[in-house]
């Protein structure tokens, strides 16, 4: 994660759980698992997972709790026998859509990548999201051996009432829509193309040479004695007492916590367990969890987590003490210290412990030229970065290779703190410890925030759609991107725009966290030209299918808690023309057009009259006929300028706000 310098304000959110690990289905591994020999039967347990389709969309199976059935038709790339079902499918789903049943195909073909899925789907004619079952795990559990197999699961049970031929999946819809039990629970077989699962009756996996190595490298870190993981990964023993939870947080993606999709991009804090990890574990797992021969390396090293990961600060800097209430909303908190520096720093990495886990969701820094006489610090005032922040699920910034943010001396370093109260009242005392370079690097970090606090998301909408973006008018390098958002958000993503309009997807988080917000680093910094636009996506699930939903019923627009809402994606870059001895000042240039980058939803550099969203849009709606001088219907980019000029100090709180960068590697996570 990227640290990044100041601009005006930085708003963020945090996490409402410690950790992704979830109370988990503990029933014993499918009789379908692999090495099991058992044959599939239309009966079988049915156990939850999350894939990505070839459009970049997630879809968790146990969020369809409340379908009438699930349709899952296997898949493989030329096959002229799934082809063929592209209009019986057509005609399935025409009839049993509007009844609750959900429809979705599931392609488990270790040679079709992304692209040719995509480009398959398109020529077969498909209209149901095809699934990348890209570590098999979910086609090794189904008992599936050729594409064009039709599954039918009943969400009652979860599962498989029918297995079969498509021609035989109508009846049991008609059954199960009507709330009754499938009268013939399989069809006549596939004629499909045979699919090859080279890992199913694969050779024992080995414990002790196989799994604890994968538990040591990806997981430890976090599940050691005092670390942020619910359990410590402390001997064999513990990990086979929780392996149903870790087999259930794997398929489902929650585990590891790095959740920027493996199709899109490479990141150098890349966490995630490779495809032949991932199968190594569950398959072990569903084996039994056996103990099998030789040492237990967890078992043979304490580890314990460290108080400073980083070693020694530089600088250790105190947060004012406060006492979060057992209950209640807390509004967000803003002290100040005076900084003890008697001469100006160049910080190369900071680390930020919170004194209550539970209770601190973030926490933001910035410096300001004085101390307030009142003590209280404001985001508007902080004029440069320390580099540090904190959300639950962050880790300790460190700022690129020769590269690094400037803390100038005295003044004094605010706060922005977002307490949570979790039912037991106590006090918090985070502390922020600073690491400064011995001589001033050669680069300058900044950072700009893609932001949009005119979002209006209409209550009991699944997939709800916002955009903004932000226009660099200068040659840059984006070194991360730190996606941020609340309960209702479903996902994320962050395209660049070239000049020439060509775009190159950078980022794509098919199912946004809440509990686990971080900065996803790029493996090579990406060029960003002159005039090219960063644009950031969201989808939000404001249904009942949500399960951190607070109130479906509720239309949702930005706010400061949780429950409200948020579009920010902080983004971590440097201009290229920038040295630490040759200083450069963009960031008006830039700002100047933030605003259109919230309300321009198509991106064609121009606002028409139903973008207008939100205080900011109710201001210009007012004013429209006077500001759209030539009456063409919009607002150019002449016109928009001179509408912000006539808002003046009116649009500072309704749009600059939020829309600032922020003072810390959490970038905008709230």
């Amino acid at each position: 994660m990227n640290g990044a310098k100041l601009g005006v304000l930085a708003l963020l959110a945090s996490t409402a759980a410690l950790c992704g690990f979830a109370a988990s289905d503990s029933t014993p591994p499918s009789a379908l698992a692999h090495g099991s020999g058992v044959a599939a039967t239309a009966a079988a347990k049915v156990d939850n997972f999350m894939l990505v389709d070839a459009d970049m969309e997630a879809h968790e199976l146990y969020r369809l709790a409340d379908a009438k059935a699930v349709v899952i038709v296997t898949q493989s790339n030329g096959d002229a026998a799934v082809r063929g079902l592209a209009p019986a499918l057509k005609s399935l789903k025409a009839a049993y859509g509007a009844k609750g049943v959900e429809f979705m195909m599931l392609n488990s073909n270790l040679k079709d990548s992304r692209e040719a899925i995509q480009a398959e789907a398109a020529k077969a004619g498909f209209d149901t999201p095809v699934l990348m079952d890209s570590n098999q795990l979910v086609g090794e559990s189904l008992g599936v051996t050729r594409s064009a197999e039709v599954l039918v699961v009943d969400p009652k049970t979860w599962t498989v009432a029918y297995r079969g031929a498509i021609a035989g999946a109508g009846k049991a819809l008609d059954a199960l829509s009507a709330g009754q039990q499938v009268a013939v629970a399989s069809g006549p077989p596939s004629k499909g193309a045979p699919i090859a699962f080279p890992a199913r009756g694969a050779t024992t996996i080995s414990y002790s040479k196989d799994v604890a190595p994968i538990l040591e490298a990806k997981c430890v870190a976090c599940h050691e004695e005092g670390g942020i993981g619910p359990f410590a990964m402390t001997n064999y023993a513990m990990v086979k007492g929780f392996s149903p939870m870790i087999r259930e947080v794997i398929r489902t993606d929650r585990m590891p916590p790095y959740h920027a999709d493996p199709h899109v991009g490479k990141f150098s804090d890349d966490q995630r367990l490779s495809p032949d990890q991932v199968k190594t574990v569950v398959h072990w797992i569903e084996a039994g969890s056996p103990r099998g021969d030789g040492p237990d390396p967890l078992g043979a090293v304490k580890r314990v987590a460290k108080e400073w990961p980083l070693g020694k600060p530089d600088l250790l800097i105190n947060v004012p003490a406060y006492t979060i209430p057992a209950t209640g909303v807390v509004d967000y908190q803003r002290p100040a210290v005076a900084s003890p520096l008697t001469e100006g720093k160049w910080v190369r990495a900071a680390t930020v412990k919170p004194g209550s886990r539970q209770g601190v969701h973030h926490l933001l820094t910035g410096w300001m030229a004085e101390m307030p006489a009142d003590g209280k610090s404001s985001e508007t005032k902080w004029a440069a970065s320390l580099g540090a922040g904190y959300a639950v699920g962050a880790e300790s910034n460190m700022e690129p290779a020769n590269a690094g943010v400037y803390l100038p001396p005295g003044g004094a370093i605010g706060f922005q703190a977002h307490y949570t109260p979790f039912g037991k009242e106590v006090v918090d005392k985070s502390q922020i410890a600073l690491y400064f370079y011995d001589k001033p690097p050669e680069l300058v970090m900044h950072s700009v925030v893609v932001v949009d606090n005119t979002i209006v998301i209409p209550p009991n909408e699944a997939r709800h759609k916002e955009v903004a973006y932000v226009t660099f008018p200068h040659d840059a390098l984006l070194y991360s991107a730190f996606p941020h958002a609340h309960y209702r958000a479903y996902s994320s993503d962050l395209w660049i725009r070239y000049p020439d309009g060509k775009e190159k997807l950078l980022l794509s988080l098919p199912r946004y966290d809440f509990n686990w917000q971080r900065s996803y680093t790029f493996a090579e910094p990406v060029k960003v030209p002159a005039g090219s636009k960063l644009i950031a996506h969201y989808v939000y699930d404001n249904s009942k299918r949500n399960p951190s939903n607070p109130d479906p019923n509720r239309q949702i627009t930005w706010g400061e808690q949780s429950w409200e809402e948020m579009l920010f994606t902080s983004l971590s870059y440097r201009w290229t023309d920038e040295t630490a001895l040759h200083r450069v000042n963009y960031e008006p240039e830039m700002n100047a057009s933030r605003l259109m980058g919230m309300l321009d939803d198509n991106i064609d550099g121009k606002i028409e009259k139903a973008e207008l969203k939100g205080r900011i849009g109710d201001m210009l709606a007012k004013y429209w006929d006077v500001l759209d001088k030539n009456h063409d219907g919009v607002l150019d980019a002449g016109e928009f300028a001179a509408a912000q000029t006539m808002m003046g100090p009116r649009r500072r709180g309704a749009a600059e706000a939020p829309s600032a960068a922020p003072a810390s590697p959490t970038a905008g996570a709230k």
